[in-house]
């Protein structure tokens, strides 16, 4: 039997493929891995916490999980969000409707639960020089990187968890909200040189946060985490051949320079079916994958974890479309057991839900999920 962990022990002897004392558990620890305010909100009467609360992502309406209920359910992570931009062109335009600071407006109607995006400001017939024109955020604002070191600190000197960094997004998210779907996409075949300009100059912008960021507090962080959504229900979002051609070659630009500032694990998150570039992925230096969409076609953890064992390691796994929201308390303790046995064995997987918890999903399944994670085979 594996001696008591701290819960920092416990997700770096995972995430190094050793098998810990228990799988490690995330609640809150990135924006894809928490929980969106509404279930929140059951989460907090359970535990009565009554504090406001504070989002992590506007966008989703994903919060920053309270302190409280972290200690509550043992969750082994702590969080550590950079802050706003203090410059640039983000305003609040009324009460539900801002425009952030890549100067993409978003609103959130009444009776929806996420904010949707009213305009695409690259949107149309555009040329490279209106790529280069564009009212770009200031990497260098004192904003974006006040009050990480603070954070840190406190994690350290009050928790044993391990600390998670978050950095930008890539490219590919950020270049979507800009452009628009619709010419992202036709940008593959009719405009490579607007899309590649448009790749670059957001690449440059992020990598340029991130640098700033992990010279703050790379040397000491556990993991840094980045999101680019790749896949979907059923595959990629492009082909291969335009996968390997204009985004594998970026993201693994800017993997080399986040490997070479810190010796963090790099988690990296993308929705959807990704079995088409797992051998990519770890090839340009992915060392934890989120968020093991194990719906999704292709994803089979047994074969996930066959051929990534002690290559890459797998945050989530926990199903939240079928059995987190529509399953019983026992059909979600079944899961979480099937889940270990799958990805756990010899380490390498920390457990959460595939992406954040949302608002249909019952207390009862939430807290039978944590539960038994931590009682199954400890």
């Amino acid at each position: 039997m594996t001696p008591k962990m701290t819960s920092r022990e416990r997700v770096l002897a995972a995430i190094s493929h050793h098998e810990p004392d228990r799988i490690p558990i995330d609640l809150g620890g990135t924006r894809d891995s928490s929980i969106v305010v509404e279930g929140y909100e059951r989460l907090k009467r359970h535990f009565g916490v009554s504090d406001n609360n504070d989002l992590c992502d506007r966008m989703m309406r994903v919060v920053k999980v309270d302190e409280t209920i972290l200690r509550k359910l043992e969750i082994d992570v702590r969080a550590i969000f950079p802050s706003a931009p203090t410059r640039g062109v983000g305003a609040e335009l009324g009460p539900r409707h801002y425009r952030d600071a890549w100067g993409v407006e978003r609103v959130h109607p009444e009776g929806s639960l996420y904010y949707d995006q009213r305009e695409f400001p690259l949107a149309g017939p555009i040329t490279v020089n209106d790529v280069i024109k564009y009212p770009w955020p200031d990497p260098e604002d004192p904003g974006l990187i006040r009050g990480l070191k603070e954070r840190l600190q406190w994690i350290r000197a009050n928790t044993d968890c391990a600390a998670i960094l978050t950095l930008p997004a890539p490219f590919v998210h950020i270049s979507q909200y800009l452009r628009g779907f619709q010419d992202w996409f036709c940008d593959f075949i009719l405009e490579t040189k607007v899309m590649e300009a448009l790749f670059d100059a957001v690449l440059e912008i992020t990598t340029r946060i991130t640098e700033r960021e992990l010279r703050e507090i790379g040397a000491e962080v556990d993991i840094v985490i980045c999101a680019d959504d790749l896949g979907t229900q059923n595959g990629l979002q492009m082909s291969h051949e335009h996968y390997a051609a204009y985004i594998k070659p970026r993201h693994k630009k800017y993997f080399q320079t986040i490997h070479a500032m810190t010796p963090a694990k790099l988690l990296f998150h993308s929705c959807g079916s990704l079995a088409a570039i797992i051998d990519d992925l770890m090839e340009i230096g992915v060392d934890i994958l989120n968020p093991v969409q194990i719906t999704a076609k292709g994803m089979d953890p047994v074969a996930l974890k066959k051929k990534c064992q002690g290559r890459m390691a797998f945050w989530g796994g926990m199903d939240n479309q079928s059995i987190l929201p529509h399953g019983t308390e026992s059909d979600v303790r079944q899961m979480v057991r099937q889940r270990i046995d799958q990805l756990g064995q010899g380490g390498g997987y920390v457990l959460s839900s595939c992406h954040n918890i949302q608002p249909d999903v019952p207390l009862e399944n939430i807290l039978a999920m944590f539960d038994e994670a931590k009682i199954y085979r400890r």
